[in-house]
């Protein structure tokens, strides 16, 4: 919005000399970082207020686990609100409209996934929340496959839009994005021959799944204090960078990677979204004072997803989020093999930030080893740029 603001208005700051004290604003690196440091000042500052009405109405969470040492484990957790999501996402929108360029269609797109996301993890959330109040203990809410729904049909519609808005030669914004592969021949900087450009019935599926794979993937990983919002603030602030990289032609034309025109408007969401989740840290750090629910969780594993999809760097963003990516696939494979054995288990209990705390690792030695081990798979990630 100020970003529009001050473009519009040019002409007369100019003629009152403020034109160029303004102009740092027209450098997306700048208006990325104000950004994170925005939304982590409104999360911050409204942090305690929102925990206080949040807790005046009784949201806070209740998990029950079939495993009787978590279920003692978590008892002093069980007043502890939830839906704290709100505080994440209304930072994220609230500083996306301050410094982004509001006429660019991926910051838009960006916007409409933070929203619905925010709205199905909100209604999920309620429901649960709400249930006994409600007199249907039946409902703890939605069901899976309409929660599944939801999230594939966002992500559906995001990609036939991002395809057709990508449309158009050299077409990069549909390449396979291989590890290791060049984009360009090095002499002339032409795209490479040997790239496989996706066509709209592979690009929308994988947009699909990428974007409500990523959402389940942090909603399951959310269930320590820090553990989701520490390793999501880490993996935003390395997407900056591939965003501003990917919508710079001549940083991605040096560095080999498909050069995306206007996606470098992202880095604002994304540095968003970093600030978000490092203020909402401040909150969220054990022993927690509030939990982001399916509000806050959904809606940055789609942001995640969809930013991604866009700036064709699927695979290094999958490789980041190798923690979540362990976390879904634990309980994927918990539940598959209990079924299949007819009750044994891989894991103690699943997912696994569990199955380490009842082999004898405390809560917090648990989330800051993995917060490590994610760090080092943003800068194995950001490295492996280079080597094409």
């Amino acid at each position: 919005m100020l970003y529009n603001l001050i473009n519009a208005l040019e002409d007369m700051l100019a003629e009152y000399q403020i034109w160029s004290a303004l102009q740092v604003l027209n450098r997306v690196s700048f208006r990325a970082l104000a950004a994170a440091l925005v939304a982590f000042g409104i999360v911050v500052v409204l942090g305690k207020p929102v925990i206080r009405w949040l807790r005046a109405r009784k949201i806070g969470d209740a998990a029950q686990f079939d495993h009787a040492a978590l279920d003692l484990a978590l008892e002093s957790k069980q007043n502890t609100p939830t839906m704290g999501g709100v505080l994440i996402a209304g930072a994220i929108f609230g500083a996306s409209l301050l410094f982004a360029d509001l006429t660019n269609f991926y910051v838009q797109m960006g916007l409409v996934v933070l929203l619905w996301m925010s709205v199905v993890g909100g209604v999920d959330d309620w429901l649960k929340l709400t249930a006994t109040r409600r007199g249907d203990s039946q409902r703890q809410g939605l069901y899976a496959w309409e929660k599944l729904v939801f999230q594939l049909a966002i992500g559906a519609m995001i990609g036939w839009f991002v395809f057709r808005h990508g449309d158009s030669p050299p077409r990069l914004g549909h390449v396979l994005n291989l590890p290791f592969q060049k984009t360009y021949e090095t002499t002339a900087y032409q795209p490479s021959a040997s790239l496989i450009y996706l066509p709209w019935w592979v690009f929308v599926p994988l947009t699909s799944i990428m974007i409500a794979g990523m959402s389940n993937a942090v909603n399951i990983t959310d269930g320590m204090d820090g553990l989701a919002s520490g390793i999501t603030s880490f993996i935003s602030f390395a997407l900056l960078v591939l965003c501003i990289i990917a919508g710079w032609q001549v940083a991605s034309q040096y560095l080999l990677v498909p050069f995306v025109q206007y996606s470098d408007e992202l880095s604002v969401v994304a540095g968003a979204m970093a600030g978000a989740t490092l203020g909402f840290l401040w909150w969220n750090t054990a022993p927690a004072a509030v939990f982001m629910g399916d509000t806050g969780s959904l809606c940055l594993g789609g942001l995640l997803g969809y930013i991604a999809i866009v700036i064709r760097q699927e695979i290094l963003v999958l490789l980041m989020s190798g923690v979540f990516l362990l976390e879904i696939g634990s309980v994927v494979l918990q539940v598959g093999y209990f079924k299949m054995t007819k009750g044994k288990r891989i894991f103690r209990c699943a997912p696994f930030h569990w199955h380490l705390h009842l082999g004898g690792w405390p809560e917090s030695k648990v989330v800051v080893r993995l917060w490590i081990v994610t760090l080092i798979l943003v800068a194995v990630a950001l490295a492996s740029i280079k080597v094409r």
